[in-house]
């Protein structure tokens, strides 16, 4: 292994690492315009704990058991793979695990994420969207108190896991990356990526200009728009620097696109289902509705208006979500029948 070139926080071995970069001929050959496409398949990072989350847990957990956390409290939909990640860590180091979830959709919808949440043993509540989104600091409040005084300590654990701890999930990664660039002799790259709590944008945009690589981070967002997550991504830049002394203080320039944000957070529109079952079929790749299939829709609409110029070579971020796609089974369904 290459010597890291930073001091990283404790740290678990849970993520199957290094995830391969894979190039998409026939993607290319469809929507690249004349650019070449690579996936770094970062949904390959286990089984059941696949995805971008799980690189971000591995600082998280380690931070946990180092500071005598017997629980894990994490929020966000009830189809969030961050949360399903957490129970599943949270099982598989015998700690408690406690889950505020949001009904986007005022359905349970009792498969995908949320069956694994139950079977890794969870418990949960489940709360209206506008709820959730006004009450959680206080509902986060509650639940600190509640499980220190039943002698299971608590660390609560933001949305997505994206602050100055989970950071560290996507610094780390560029370092990886870094070795993907000089086995497949990529010069020059554009690295994209869908971000929804802009942990892993902000690790990614972080970490290349800590190390000096040659990529230009561009997160496409799956909700909210760009001007919010370029605030967040300094917001939470600072704090990490604040936060952890051998990080360099430098300043970041996040690129955000926000015109394939559709619907709003875990919803997509037909075009995102019929990109999914297209790429699909040409790959055998999967991407889901809530994040990578809207970021992909992004990319090929991007490519295709000549956004790209100064570069040949793309690299997506595929950051997981397979299990999400078991709520969206009609849309999908109906996609891959259009295309027959």
């Amino acid at each position: 292994m290459a010597l890291s070139l930073i001091k990283y926080p404790p740290r678990l071995d849970l993520a199957r690492i290094p995830t391969p970069l894979q190039f998409l001929s026939r993607a290319s050959d469809k929507w690249g315009a004349g650019k070449r496409l690579w996936m770094k398949r970062d949904d390959l990072t286990g089984a059941a704990l696949t995805g971008n989350k799980i690189r971000k847990l591995e600082f998280i957990a380690a931070h946990a058991l180092e500071h005598g956390f017997n629980t894990l409290v994490t929020c966000g939909g009830v189809q969030s793979n961050h949360c399903r990640a957490t129970a599943l860590v949270a099982a598989q180091l015998g700690l408690d695990c406690h889950l505020v979830l949001r009904a986007d959709d005022e359905s349970e919808q009792n498969t995908g994420n949320f069956l694994l949440d139950q079977l890794a043993g969870a418990t949960f509540e489940i709360w209206p969207a506008k709820e959730w989104a006004t009450q959680l600091k206080v509902i986060y409040g509650r639940l600190e108190l509640e499980f220190a005084e039943a002698g299971r300590p608590a660390l609560m654990i933001p949305t997505g896991g994206s602050d100055s701890l989970g950071v560290w999930g996507y610094i780390a990664a560029t370092e990886e990356l870094r070795g993907d660039l000089a086995q497949h002799d990529i010069e020059r790259a554009a690295l994209t990526l869908a971000t929804g709590s802009a942990g892993t944008q902000t690790g990614l945009t972080a970490g290349v200009a800590m190390f000096d690589l040659p990529l230009d981070v561009v997160a496409y967002a799956v909700c909210d728009d760009a001007d919010w997550f370029n605030r967040r991504v300094a917001s939470d830049w600072q704090a990490s620097m604040a936060r952890w002394p051998q990080l360099p203080k430098i300043d970041l320039a996040p690129q955000t696109r926000d015109h394939s944000v559709g619907p709003g957070y875990g919803r997509a529109d037909a075009p995102v289902y019929e990109l999914i079952a297209e790429l699909t079929r040409l790959e055998g790749v999967v991407l889901d509705p809530v994040y990578t299939g809207k970021a992909f829709r992004g990319l090929v609409t991007d490519l295709h208006d000549g956004f790209y110029q100064d570069v040949d070579d793309i690299i997506f971020v595929h950051t997981g979500g397979v299990f999400g796609l078991f709520a969206h089974e009609p849309q999908l369904m109906s996609a891959a029948s259009g295309m027959s």
